[in-house]
């Protein structure tokens, strides 16, 4: 989120507008993350709309994207109603420029319990991915196979594609490849977590999940320290000055004001301007002496 503010400051700034559809993209998937899906759906038409061709090949379309959302939400017939106008199917012969939709299909035909049928698929899909040395690509495949193998109560199954996973995953310190699979990806590294799999990935990956304390110190400060600028403008915010007034004492305009109090509560965990002063007094960061 603080990136893409940033960006959206940087563009005002400098008079280049950014990429306006990845960014309603990017959005959108913090948005998914976030479990508001609907604000998601709302950034991805707008990405649609905005999208315009370039040289640089479509592998990720906005179709595929809003697809997926409507896997999350239950949505099947309109995520249905998608593949069938892609003609896609699990026969279908496999492409790069198509593995995102194909994967995408591949999540649809899990959701409507079409298990045999999506395990077909994905295990073409790893073997494609593999050779084609896309570990992103592969790391996905590998963590729907094993949601499809616990669908069928196969625990072992399901763990030997999780812990290759998980070895590939490990070392660059991927979050998000699975979490956002919510409570079925947390009954499987539980499971892991017995074995002694990536033990202290997966207590890692289980606290993200918050089903295990979290003990690194991520939890205990800032994930990323405020600026001086934004220090001076949370100093403010706890007197009685109003955003206006903020703006003119700090010398900057209301768009610069806006961006450094929104970046303010990102950082904070926070939404509103009475939570990030009581977020700064509970972690100490004006304190002249805290190490933010």
């Amino acid at each position: 989120m603080q990136h893409l503010l940033r960006s959206q400051e940087l563009g005002v700034r400098t008079g280049f507008a950014p990429n306006r559809s990845r960014w309603c993209v990017a959005m959108a998937r913090i948005r998914e993350a976030r479990g508001e899906l609907d604000g998601a759906l709302d950034l991805l038409d707008e990405a649609e709309r905005l999208y315009v061709r370039d040289f640089s090949p479509n592998v990720r379309p906005v179709a595929a994207l809003k697809a997926r959302v409507w896997v999350a939400q239950g949505r099947l017939g309109e995520a249905l109603g998608w593949a069938r106008a892609q003609g896609l199917s699990a026969e279908d012969d496999l492409s790069y420029m198509r593995e995102f939709e194909h994967v995408t299909l591949a999540r649809l035909l899990l959701a409507r319990r079409s298990i045999l049928e999506a395990l077909g698929l994905l295990a073409r899909l790893r073997n494609a991915a593999e050779e084609g040395g896309r570990t992103g690509s592969v790391i996905e495949i590998l963590v729907l196979q094993a949601l499809a193998h616990d669908m069928q109560n196969d625990i072992p199954a399901a763990l030997a594609p999780l812990a290759r996973a998980l070895a590939l995953a490990e070392p660059e310190g991927y979050l998000r490849s699975f979490v956002d699979e919510g409570p079925p990806m947390a009954g499987l590294l539980e499971a892991a977590a017995k074995r002694r799999i990536a033990p202290d990935y997966v207590r890692r990956l289980l606290a993200a999940l918050g089903k295990a304390e979290d003990r690194t110190p991520a939890k205990q400060a800032l994930i990323e320290p405020l600026s001086e600028r934004e220090l001076d403008v949370l100093r403010l915010l706890g007197t009685d000055l109003d955003g206006p007034e903020i703006a003119r004492h700090r010398m900057v305009s209301p768009n610069t004001m806006r961006t450094h109090t929104k970046n303010i509560y990102t950082k904070l965990g926070v939404n509103n301007r009475r939570a990030a002063v009581r977020r700064a007094q509970e972690l100490d960061v004006l304190s002249p002496t805290r190490k933010h």
